[in-house]
């Protein structure tokens, strides 16, 4: 009886000390999101920041692959394949994490004519997780150095985008960037064998 009360002691102690780091990651994530939102440099740059938003709801991912599918070979068409099967995968796996976390959003501000988000919960972002899948296609399928730079660095301003338009915490873009990036790294070998 003395064991199972320790091990229940202990057990409570450990939530306890989970609780509390839990707490403290929320709130520093809050601190994170307020200093990008409201730094003096990066608003000056406003507009970059929402033409980011809007290019990562996927216009700049249709252009792209419009290009590729008017003016590529046919390898640059099996890839747009790749790329949307990519996509499609990413999101949906993103979206049900979503409903699962049910993390609640930031509060909103509105910037110009920029609206409110679509979905109420936060983790992991989605338009961050589908920059970074792509991102990696590029990466895998088009490996020439300013290919890479170039959909890196707009991967990158779709992620701060949303942090600074206050859409997302740094922590809802981190675990976009990672997931995108891992559902990428994972499927890619296997939609390419499927578009041969």
């Amino acid at each position: 009886m003395t064991a199972i009360y320790a091990f229940l002691t202990t057990f409570r102690g450990v939530g306890q000390a989970l609780d509390r780091w839990v707490d403290r990651l929320w709130a520093w994530d809050e601190e994170m999101m307020d200093a990008v939102s409201s730094a003096w440099i990066l608003q000056k740059l406003d507009a970059v920041f929402l033409s980011a938003t809007y290019l990562g709801y996927g216009y700049l991912w249709a252009a792209i692959a419009l290009a590729l599918i008017a003016f590529g070979t046919k390898a640059d068409q099996a890839a747009v394949l790749i790329g949307l099967g990519v996509v499609i995968v990413s999101v949906f796996l993103s979206q049900t994490m979503k409903s699962i976390t049910g993390r609640p959003r930031p509060q909103f501000h509105r910037r110009g004519f920029h609206h409110q988000f679509l979905c109420s919960s936060s983790f992991p972002s989605n338009h961050t997780t589908a920059a970074f899948a792509m991102g990696y296609v590029v990466l895998r399928l088009f490996p020439w150095w300013p290919n890479i730079v170039v959909i890196y660095t707009m991967a990158a301003l779709i992620g701060l985008s949303r942090v600074y338009l206050r859409e997302h915490f740094p922590l809802d873009v981190l675990g976009g960037a990672a997931l995108g990036t891992w559902v990428s790294h994972g499927l890619l070998p296997l939609f390419a064998r499927l578009v041969q």
